[in-house]
């Protein structure tokens, strides 16, 4: 069966987005198993280090049992946001949970992950530990599978990501960091624990978290190292051994920008690192010039396990 996923990924219809999962009739359903769910989107809460946290859950109709699981993160001043990232539809397909948590407000009322920006000091939360004690908390209410869990973000969720990378890689199978950076002193102070596999998705023309890096902290993040330097870490971590570049069919033949993808190949236990570059892009999900979600789905299908 998850040999069929990962084969399916390919079919997956830009056109059947979150607008049909959205329709879905919710009801109470239950697994094989006999858990019980809401078949559709609903929202739920989970206390942790003392604050009530919010987050929505996509259940689709055919969730079995050891289902996997999907964390999507939100940007910088973002909210949990189902119908921008679309993944109601792969949720839908394969029999996948989708899990989108919402960052808590910094001192200047903007929401997001807790990864050390200046704007960020006020901040007590520890979001790698909840994002991490968010999964388990899923997967042992609901069932599914902890083999098959992975998380991917955009942005200031793209940043936690590789944080989550170095802290805490046990807990997913594999990550999908989206316009994200990796901090000088993450880079300087932390070592890769074991091999991960990692898919950065990024723009070449990216102002925000920008392609060449910010040594001096222009952008006022903190200094940050470049996306080639941040990818190349963990394909030496995980000991790929060559690297194979492949264009990506475009989104939209007419306004879509090129995009490379780079395949960093041969590591430890199959674990590879993918970095798709398009080239102009900028501080987007990418959306319009390739099939994002899908082709995060398409990674992490590599990674399905029984």
């Amino acid at each position: 069966m998850l040999l069929f996923l990962a084969f399916m990924f390919a079919a997956v219809s830009a056109s059947a987005g979150p607008a049909a999962g959205a329709a879905l009739k919710k009801e109470m359903r239950t697994t094989p198993s006999g858990r019980e769910y809401v078949c559709g989107l609903s929202e739920e809460t989970m206390r942790h280090q003392g604050l009530l946290r919010k987050f929505f859950l996509y259940m689709p109709e055919n969730l079995g049992d050891g289902a996997p699981l999907i964390v999507v993160l939100h940007g910088y001043g973002g909210k949990a946001d189902p119908e921008r990232y679309d993944f109601s539809r792969i949720a839908d397909r394969y029999g996948v949970a989708v899990c989108y948590p919402q960052g808590e407000k910094n001192g200047i009322g903007k929401t997001g992950w807790n990864v050390g920006y200046d704007s960020q000091k006020d901040m007590k939360t520890d979001d790698v530990d909840f994002v991490c004690s968010l999964a388990r908390h899923l997967q042992k209410k609901y069932g599914l599978s902890r083999r098959n869990t992975f998380c991917t973000g955009f942005s200031n969720g793209g940043d936690i990501c590789y944080q989550i990378a170095f802290e805490r890689p046990e807990v997913f199978a594999a990550l999908a960091p989206v316009g994200g950076l990796t901090f000088e002193w993450v880079y300087r102070t932390k070592s890769a624990k074991r091999p991960v596999a990692i898919c950065e998705i990024h723009g070449t023309a990216d102002k925000v978290s920008m392609w060449n890096g910010d040594s001096e902290n222009t952008g006022g993040w903190g200094r940050y190292i470049a996306v080639e330097q941040a990818v190349g870490y963990w394909a030496a971590a995980n000991r790929c051994t060559h690297v194979i570049t492949e264009e990506v069919a475009p989104r939209d033949p007419q306004k879509s920008r090129r995009t490379l993808l780079h395949r960093y190949v041969g590591g430890t236990d199959g674990k590879e690192v993918w970095l798709y570059e398009i080239i102009g892009g900028k501080h987007s999900w990418g959306d319009k010039d390739i099939d994002t979600t899908a082709e995060i789905w398409r990674f992490f299908s590599n990674y399905l396990s029984e």
